[in-house]
């Protein structure tokens, strides 16, 4: 007779029993007390059985059974009691219900809060979606239930082999030694499992159609594995059957993912036409990619780190990098190639929601259509262009980052950085150090401690052959904020399989490194034509028939593209959320520091950035450029006029008044003049008077800015803009093309008239001469004096010393003044006889030169004999206006000079009025023009206004706006994400 009495008891409950059990009955032999209950077996035939309860649930138990034969209670101290008469029992009754009243209050507490409880939480319950609909696919309790039963009952069918097992059926062996090992085998574990399971009873009989361990996986020693097990197929068409339902379970998940696509697309479309500002999530994203945007851009000397979450993908080269990226954005939008390394520089993409799937670079504005073929292999080739333009001469990757926005409906919402490809060995067609860059650009990246690393490891190649787990395992050694993708995994199943292998890689305990996740996902089938949709239907159908799926290696949470993204895309805004606040208030305390900082060194100035200090300056250049038109018609002119004198005097004195000057008379002088002014007139003059008109307008705007510099509140940072705008629109700036043109008739006219008509015309002309003929003389004097070097009395007085070459230049000066004294109206050059004469001369004085020498010497001794005779030539005719008019007969004075410098002062007059009215007519507006696009240009040129616009006052400006806006968009999203919680 057995009895089975429930309770919990305490861990001597056993010994007390058996202690029990030896005074009353001592003919109980066996008992077995679990934690539990307590199993009595017993051969005695009398009704009486011991029951084992606690003290204070003992009437409990008397009111159970006052009406069987029971009459032995157990206490918890291990005493055995026998109940007497009713009263006894109804004295314990008393007892205990005494001790029960306190707890009587605290139960109908407990029962008042529990109702409360309970309404809260079918309040809570009402507010979950409604999910009927999954019962059609899932099983209801009942037929889980009947299935375990099933289970149960097939199991309870099998049992072991009976010992002897080996001897009986199996062959019999050459080899002694093997079957003996195999028997002794055997019997030891089947003595070990039969023990286990089996209870035997006082006379040894063992108990049949007992449970035996199973389970489902196979059984190594099974000796009849050949003969088909019915039980076992039972079980492989349940376990079947079961991931049918996952599948079917999955199946709806996605039909349900692609509706809500399809219902948020056609809310947005819907939002978009009617003109309502929508405020998606998806404006989130774009929001924290803004924030990456400028932490880009801001290089800080207070080194306030970009410590903001990103994804960061790396990998191998060629381990599928770029793939596991196309799969998320649902597009194939990278460039492709063959074993060749095709990321060249870091790509940033920004996924976020949208009603249509479209990209586009964050410097254009141009969409590309990612459902439109030709639209993606435009982007794919922009891409590939950004990146070798990136690249520079002589190198094989570049540290600039491209953006990239993709939208789209169902996207995973965050930003994904794909980097090159880590490299064992550089080819040849490699520049030196590619290796070290590619793994310090990696590094960079990683270092960032909020980074999601995104590691990714090819799954058809060796595990020892991987360079990135090493990398990750050294940027983050705890795994927190890793996780692992293995790719490939279709070929790693059919040429590489080993399921162990496999597992312990997804259960992080083959390579060195530690994840947060293990993912496993198939991106192609080695087609690159093949879409995104026919590769994800290629990893759907290969994971549903997978033999690591169903032998257990693989789980359903490990598997695919959709469920990694995701789990990406959770643990990114995880991340955002637990440090974007932080990041904020890092940013706050730099712009106090620098707000402080700006008042202690600069605390009478406006915080004006380099874009502000630009439009101020620009407004500045255009008021002085105004400032042109105040200029006088005379002054103008006299500025011309200087110009133009001071640019062809020179060929007028060599090439026409000189010549002219060493003429016979009169008449062959004035034909001569005429002639060389009609070419210098024809070919020279008009090009020359158009340069010194463009050259004298700059020169007058120039000498605007500098005078702007002498007045008090000149700030000295703008002096190298408009110096540069100065520089930059004279070189844009070109001369009307019709004025050389113009000025040609006016000077050919001009010059051929000889007609002084009053007085006040040869004096002037006169005054002219003489002013000219002076001013060449000082110059040619000053020119003699460095050839002959210091006279005597600057020796005395600055001690001064003359050197051998002077003492030459000297010598041969004074036998040339002696040629020109003994004929006053010698040409303009030497012959050999008066060379050879001078050198001699020379050499009887212990002076040996060369005739180049004595040329040379010549050329400036004969100017000056010239310029002097043509001063006092102009000294003689300054009254000779009367015999002009006469025509000098029977006066003996010879005037021509005279006459041939009015006609060149009269020509410089009219060409500096006709320059003066085409500047004001026409060119000052067009350089007005020109340097309002040089500023345009410059505006736009941020590395220009960077060399130009510079400065500690500028740096400081400049760091501090980009403080306050990277503060801004942090609080601003931050705002919205916290609306979004």
């Amino acid at each position: 007779m057995s009895m089975l009495i429930c309770g919990r008891f305490g861990p001597h409950c056993e010994r007390y029993i058996q202690q029990a059990l030896r005074r009353h009955h001592p003919q109980q032999v066996r008992c077995t007390v679990p934690r539990n209950h307590a199993l009595f077996k017993s051969s005695s035939s009398s009704q009486q059985s011991i029951f084992l309860i606690s003290e204070r649930g003992l009437w409990r138990l008397h009111h159970a059974h006052k009406n069987r034969s029971s009459r032995y209670l157990l206490s918890a101290r291990g005493h055995l009691l026998v109940l007497g008469n009713q009263r006894n029992v109804v004295t314990w009754t008393r007892i205990t219900k005494a001790l029960m009243r306190p707890r009587n209050i605290i139960i109908t507490g407990l029962v008042g809060t529990g109702a409360l409880i309970s309404q809260k939480i079918e309040a809570v319950k009402r507010q979950f979606p409604d999910l009927d609909w999954m019962k059609e696919y899932l099983p209801e309790s009942e037929a889980v239930r009947s299935l375990m039963n099933s289970i149960q009952s097939a199991a309870s069918q099998l049992s072991l082999p009976e010992k002897g097992f080996i001897s009986n059926h199996l062959p019999k062996l050459k080899d002694a030694a093997v079957i003996e090992g195999l028997k002794s085998w055997w019997e030891e574990n089947a003595g070990k499992n039969s023990a286990s399971v089996l209870s035997e009873d006082q006379t040894g009989t063992t108990h049949k159609n007992t449970v035996p361990l199973i389970g489902f996986g196979r059984s190594g020693a099974s000796a009849a594995s050949s003969k088909k097990n019915p039980e076992k197929e039972r079980l492989e068409q349940v376990q079947e059957e079961m991931i049918q339902i996952q599948i079917r379970y999955q199946k709806e998940i996605d039909r349900l993912v692609k509706e809500n696509k399809d219902l948020r697309k056609s809310l947005m479309l819907k939002e978009v036409k009617s003109g309502r500002k929508r405020s998606m999530r998806k404006s989130l994203i774009d929001m924290y990619s803004d924030v990456l945007d400028e932490l880009e851009r801001y290089d800080s000397s207070y080194n306030t780190q970009d410590n903001l979450p990103r994804v960061v993908v790396v990998g191998d080269q060629s381990s599928g990098k770029t793939s596991v990226l196309e799969m998320i954005v649902q597009a194939r939008i990278f460039p492709r190639g063959s074993g060749e390394m095709m990321t060249r520089s870091p790509v940033k993409v920004t996924l976020s929601e949208g009603p249509y799937h479209v990209a586009s670079f964050k410097d254009s504005s141009r969409e590309f259509d990612l459902t439109k073929e030709s639209d993606l292999a435009a982007l794919r080739k922009e891409v590939e262009l950004r990146m070798k333009a990136s690249v520079g001469d002589g190198e094989t990757v570049s540290q600039e980052s491209i953006a990239m926005t993709v939208k789209g409906p169902g996207l995973q919402r965050m930003v994904l950085v794909d980097l090159p490809g880590i490299i064992s060995t550089e080819t040849s067609v490699m520049a030196p150090e590619t290796k070290n860059n590619i793994r310090k650009m990696v590094k960079g990246h990683m270092e960032n401690p909020n980074a999601i690393i995104l590691c990714i490891q090819d799954g058809a190649l060796d595990a020892e052959r991987s360079n990135v787990t090493d990398l990750v395992s050294q940027m983050d050694p705890t795994g927190k904020r890793t996780i692992f993708v293995l790719t490939k995994v279709d070929l790693a199943e059919s040429n590489l399989y080993n399921p162990d292998r496999i597992k312990s890689i997804l259960e992080g305990r083959l390579f060195p490194m530690k994840a947060l996740g293990y993912f496993a996902v198939v991106t192609g089938r080695g087609n690159q034509n093949d879409s995104i949709q026919e590769i994800k239907n290629y990893e759907e159908h290969f994971f549903r028939n997978s033999k690591l799926f169903k032998d257990g290696v693989l789980k359903p949470t490990q598997m695919g593209t959709q469920s990694m993204s995701m789990a990406v895309s959770e643990l990114f805004w995880k991340m955002v959320r637990e440090t974007v606040e932080q990041q904020a208030d890092a940013f706050k305390a730099t712009r106090f520091n620098l707000e402080t900082e700006w008042k202690n060194t600069f605390p009478r100035q406006r915080e004006l950035d380099r874009e502000e200090l630009f439009e101020k300056a620009k407004g500045d250049i255009l008021d002085e450029i105004i400032n042109l038109g105040q200029l006088t018609p005379k002054q103008w002119e006299e500025a011309f006029y200087n110009k133009l004198w001071d640019r062809s005097s020179s060929y007028f004195f060599e090439s026409i008044y000189l010549p002219a000057a060493q003429t016979e008379n009169s008449g062959v002088f004035n034909t001569t003049v005429d002639i060389k002014l009609k070419q210098w007139a024809d070919n020279m003059l008009p090009k020359k008077c158009v340069e010194v008109g463009w050259d004298t307008l700059h020169d007058e705007f120039l000498k605007i800015v500098e005078k702007d510099k002498k007045n008090k509140g000149h700030d000295e940072i703008f002096d190298q803009l408009k110096v540069a705008v100065i520089e930059a629109s004279k070189n844009k700036h070109q001369w009307d093309s019709k004025a050389e043109d113009s000025l040609r008739v006016i000077q050919v006219n001009t010059l051929e008239d000889r007609s002084v008509t009053d007085k006040q015309q040869w004096d002037s002309a006169v005054k002219f001469m003489e002013e000219t003929v002076k001013a060449r003389l000082q110059q040619t004097q000053e020119k003699m004096k460095e050839l002959t070097g210091p006279g005597k009395w600057e020796q005395w007085t600055h001690w001064k010393t003359k050197t051998q070459d002077h003492r030459n230049r000297g010598a041969a000066k004074g036998e040339l003044e002696k040629i020109l004294s003994a004929e006053p109206d010698h040409k303009s050059n030497l012959n050999s006889d008066e060379l050879t004469t001078v050198r001699r001369n020379l050499q009887t004085n212990g002076i040996e030169v060369t005739n180049d020498f004595i040329r040379e010497t010549w050329y400036h001794v004969y100017r000056q004999f010239f310029l002097n005779k043509a001063l006092g030539q102009c000294q003689e005719c300054r009254k000779g206006f009367y015999y002009y008019q006469k025509g000098f007969s029977d006066s003996g004075l010879e005037c021509n000079d005279v006459v041939l410098f009015w006609r060149l002062q009269r020509m410089l007059q009219i060409t500096s009025n006709a320059l003066r009215q085409q500047v004001i007519n026409n060119e000052a507006r067009r350089l007005e023009r020109i340097i309002k696009e040089v500023l345009d240009e410059f505006g736009e040129d941020r590395e220009t206004l960077t060399k130009l616009l510079t400065g500690p006052r500028v740096q400081l400006a400049e760091e501090l706006k980009k403080v306050r806006q990277i503060q801004e968009k942090l609080e601003e999203f931050i705002q919205a994400l916290n609306k979004e919680k």
